[in-house]
This record gives structure tokens, C-alpha cells and sequence, in this order.
């Protein structure tokens, strides 16, 4: 690999390595080096996986001299660290103007503390089981918004919009308002009719109908 080539790849590295903290472990591997042993020429936030300048080689890096035409760029894929983390990691091959792999460039993100808290997270918001594919219930500001959207529920129970209503969807519709105690909302009457257009005693109607279909 020539200086330039390392150069850039050491500047972004370092450039990588600060900008994601030091959980984020860049290395770079020489395949052009006389010792394939120690094919590590640069490493940063080296704690996340143990190593240092000077080590390897990795699976990657065998993979590469074994079969260096064979290989391909890997990206976001998950590693393990020989005490237990879990990395979440992509490998780039680095390769000459004739095509010859010459290096590799890694990075290793330490995820295993960020899927100890998705654990703990998912067992925090996890509901029963009957619930789960319910949408999240709204929550009224004050009573005005509720009727609203008590209303609103009511519509979605018939599944259609109150033009295209017909008089058992209307029933059904003012059956659920009932039911859910939205009558119970001062004046909520007289909105209740005029959002379905119908009248007060045709309210009262279909309340005693929708009980007689329960």
C-alpha cells in the first residue's frame, strides 16, 4: 500500500473514530506487508476489540489472502469479541489500480451495551398480549377533544364516512357513543346530532335501538 493510500486511510480513521467515540474501533490491514502476521498498520479505540499495532490476522484478512479476487465489501454485519461483545461491523477491501487487494479497512462498533438497553427497553414497553396490536389510545386535553374523538371512533367503527352512512350504520355509530358514556359530556346531544344530521328525537331513537341490538 503506498503512503498516500495509508495516509488517506489513517486520516479517516482517526476522523471516524472521533466522531462516533470509542466504542468505534477502525483498523487498517497491510496485505502488501513481508509479514502477514502483523498486518494491523494502524488501529484506533483498539480497546474495543483487545488488539494493537502490529497484530493479526483476522478472519478478514485471511479470507483475502486466500482469495484475494474473491472477496467482497461487507457492510453492517455482526462479530464477537473473544470476551463476549457484540460488534456490529463492515469491511472494506482496499484494492489497486490493477484490482489486487492490497489492504482492508474495518470498523467495529461495540454494540453490546446498546442491545443490553434495547432488551431492557422492549421489556419496559412490552403489553399484554392482546393489546399489542392495538393503537396507543389518545389522551383528551379536555372534554370537548374527547367527544371528538369519541366521534371520530365511532366512524371508524362503522368504516365509512357519514355521508355514505347508512340508517343502521348511523345506529351502530350512536350505539358506540352510548356505550363509550359520551352522552355523559354536557351538550355533547346537540353536537352529536349535528355532526350525523340528524334531529334530537331521532337521536334518542336510535339509542333505544342500538340497546335493543346489543
Amino acid at each position: 500500500m503506498d503512503a498516500m493510500m495509508l495516509q488517506f486511510l489513517l486520516n479517516l480513521a482517526k476522523a471516524l473514530s472521533a466522531q462516533f467515540g470509542p466504542h468505534c474501533e477502525v483498523v487498517i490491514h497491510d496485505l502488501k506487508t513481508n509479514n502477514p502476521e502483523r498486518s494491523i498498520v494502524a488501529i484506533e479505540n483498539g480497546q474495543v476489540s483487545g488488539r494493537k499495532l502490529g497484530d493479526g490476522p483476522s478472519h478478514v484478512v485471511l479470507d483475502a489472502l486466500r482469495d484475494p479476487e474473491g472477496v467482497h465489501d461487507r457492510l453492517c454485519y455482526l462479530t464477537k469479541t473473544q470476551d463476549g461483545k457484540t460488534l456490529k461491523s463492515t469491511t472494506i477491501y482496499i484494492r489497486d489500480e490493477a484490482g489486487e487487494t492490497i489492504g482492508i479497512f474495518s470498523i467495529n462498533y461495540d454494540i453490546t451495551l446498546i442491545l443490553a438497553m434495547e432488551e431492557s427497553l422492549r421489556q419496559f414497553t412490552a403489553v399484554a398480549p392482546q393489546e399489542a396490536d392495538d393503537a396507543p389510545e389518545p389522551i383528551a386535553r379536555n372534554v370537548s377533544e374527547l367527544l371528538d374523538e369519541l366521534i371520530e371512533q365511532s366512524v371508524k367503527q362503522v368504516g365509512k364516512p357519514v355521508a355514505l352512512m347508512s340508517r343502521e350504520d348511523k345506529v351502530k355509530a350512536i350505539g358506540f357513543l352510548n356505550d363509550t358514556g359520551a352522552f355523559l359530556i354536557s351538550k355533547s346531544g346537540g353536537r352529536v346530532c349535528k355532526y350525523f344530521g340528524i334531529s334530537k328525537y331521532t337521536l334518542y331513537s336510535y339509542i333505544e335501538e342500538s340497546k335493543g341490538n346489543s
